[in-house]
């Protein structure tokens, strides 16, 4: 029984917003169109408290398929709030997570896939060794396999059916390629990350009886970010949604697609908005940017949207910055002028509020270097950062960190967050009720025994990996690449590693909002948002980059408008002095005849 209290309580902040309080109340498929800083979140939460207590009866939930793990824990920590625990009625997880543990664990063999009875993940290495070994038999060329890699993964994406004709007259090599490649893991009982949602769909297609399993477990599914998600969610959501009957409340925006490297399309969300029998519901207030910052991205997007900030916000600023010189320069320039200018405009600023966002990794490069070269603190969220960001495990272990580090006094986090956490990380070997409480009582002891913010992170690190995860890891079929990412990590701190060991305070304060400026990837900042935000290498070349298509024009205009949309107070836009971004531009001269 929930807590109905909270969620009425929290519904009532909807009920202003007339566009808000129209999806809380849908009762059938409902699409909400969600803009920048709209308070999305919090109507998908809201909603989600509201279905899971009046429209599903226990022991019957709701899935919630996200985009990525760090989605899926924001999701989690906000119905926290409203008195919703993680259980096994509710499933807030990747479209990869849901395909993995609620389709292919429980029914792959039964759905007639074809896959080894015992099948597991592949790792990175193990990936590499397949595509090379059918590169060798299909292709034969000089040239290195792994150049293959995208060109095979966006084909796979592409077809959700194979016996169409297409299959084998459009690209008759690379779908040669593919087969070879998926028949090298099969041989080794393994499936990779893109078979996750495509074996998916495929069982689903092909079995109405899961499709009506799976209704009748999840009568209600929500999809967030759904303009990232691709063509196999797609594929999904047709068959569950408008055959079998579960129904949809999905939440999307197609001016934030940006992710069409991995076979989003923004026409997905565009046409699941327009059919007869779904709601669709326009979220047109951006509480989180000024109003100056709200009127120009519009100019940055290049469209019209009538997005409009509250009466009561404040106004916002945009700069803009041109450099000359090369990147280093620009970075130097950064660190050294813009950076200590703001904090004197702002003395009470945390520098966590600051955010730089480019492009490409390469360039959060030289502003790590500039930053380290002058003393200030940086955490880095990009394709160079320490560790991957998107590992289940290592942001698990960064909570692990923050309890043995004041969180065991604070409770911040509640070390029932964290034990609840780290069930679902290595959930295959935690699922009867003698094993988790086994490990709750091992990690207990674990942590209790090394509350100390001064010890070194390597061997922290160790003697985790010892006593509680390797054991939970080998009973696992989806996390050997997680562990291989910790091993990578703690080689890398150890005697013969390239970064220097530091206390298990610093690892602590990673990704929690401390006194350190954030570098991020364009793409990576999606979702986020921060006070000031610094658009390094705004140019001509890099957004868009040199010979774009027109679809890749257009997607890195998206690109521009999420980076622009992400700065509640500031937007610094950085740039060669005489090579601007054609979007810089426009947003320049459109502010000037304002």
């Amino acid at each position: 029984m929930y807590n109905r209290a909270l969620y009425l309580r929290a519904a009532e902040d909807l009920r202003p917003n007339d566009k808000q309080w129209e999806a809380y109340e849908s009762t059938h498929h409902c699409v909400l169109l969600a803009g920048p800083g709209s308070g999305k979140t919090k109507t998908l939460t809201v909603k989600l408290a509201r279905m899971l207590s009046e429209d599903v009866q226990d022991p019957r939930g709701i899935a919630c398929i996200t985009y990525n793990n760090e989605c899926a824990r924001e999701l989690e920590t906000r119905l926290e709030g409203l008195g919703i625990e993680p259980s096994g009625r509710v499933f807030i997880g990747t479209v990869h997570s849901f395909s993995l543990t609620q389709i292919l664990l429980p029914y792959a063999k039964v759905a007639g896939l074809g896959l080894p009875d015992e099948f597991s993940v592949a790792t990175r290495q193990q990936t590499r060794a397949a595509l090379a070994a059918a590169h060798a038999k299909v292709v034969a060329g000089p040239e290195n396999p792994q150049t293959w890699e995208l060109r095979m993964g966006r084909h796979r994406r592409r077809f959700l059916n194979r016996a169409r004709p297409e299959w084998k007259t459009d690209d008759p090599q690379l779908s040669d390629l593919v087969e070879a490649y998926e028949a090298e893991l099969r041989a080794l009982a393994l499936i990779d990350f893109d078979d996750m949602p495509l074996l998916a769909v495929r069982a689903l297609a092909a079995n109405k009886w899961l499709r009506n399993a799976l209704v009748a477990k999840y009568p209600i599914l929500a999809v967030d970010e759904y303009q990232d998600l691709g063509l196999a969610l797609h594929g999904m959501v047709m068959g569950l949604c408008f055959s079998a009957g579960m129904r949809l409340f999905a939440v999307g925006d197609v001016d934030q697609s940006i992710y069409g490297f991995t076979g989003a399309s923004p026409e997905l969300l565009r046409r699941l908005s327009e059919r007869d029998d779904v709601e669709a519901v326009r979220l047109g207030l951006n509480y989180r940017c000024g109003s100056r910052i709200v009127s120009a991205s519009e100019y940055a997007l290049g469209e019209t949207r009538g997005y409009k900030a509250p009466d009561n916000a404040h106004e916002g600023t945009i700069y803009f910055h041109p450099c000359t010189g090369g990147y280093a320069g620009h970075a130097h320039y950064l660190i050294e002028e813009l950076i200590p200018e703001i904090r004197e405009r702002r003395p009470d600023l945390n520098l966590g509020e600051i955010a730089i966002l480019y492009p490409a990794a390469f360039l959060g490069d030289e502003v790590a270097q500039a930053a380290t070269a002058n003393g200030i603190s940086i955490i880095r969220t990009d394709g160079n950062s320490l560790y991957p960001r998107g590992s289940r495990l290592m942001r698990w272990l960064e909570q692990c960190a923050m309890w043995c580090c004041g969180g065991w006094r604070s409770g911040r986090p509640r070390l029932s967050r964290v034990i609840g956490d780290g069930a679902r990380v290595f959930h295959e070997g935690i699922t009867y009720e003698d094993a988790r409480v086994e490990f709750q009582r091992d990690l207990t002891a674990a942590l209790w025994d090394r509350r100390d913010e001064t010890l070194g992170l390597h061997d922290w690190l160790a003697s985790l990996r010892s006593d509680i995860i390797r054991p939970r890891v080998e009973q696992a079929r989806s996390l050997a690449d997680e562990l291989v990412i910790l091993d990578e990590f703690i080689d890398r701190l150890g005697p013969t590693g390239d970064v220097d060991d530091f206390p298990l305070g610093e690892f602590a304060g990673i990704g929690t909002g401390l006194d350190r400026i954030n570098l991020s990837t364009l793409h990576s900042a999606k979702g986020r948002e921060f006070d000031i935000v610094i658009l390094f290498g705004a140019d001509e070349g890099r957004l868009p980059r040199n010979n774009a298509t027109a679809n890749e024009v257009r997607e890195a205009r998206r690109l521009f408008y999420v980076g622009f949309t992400r700065a509640r107070h500031e937007i610094h836009l950085m740039h060669g002095q005489f090579n601007p971004s054609r979007f810089v531009t426009e947003v320049r001269e459109r502010l000037a005849i304002e």
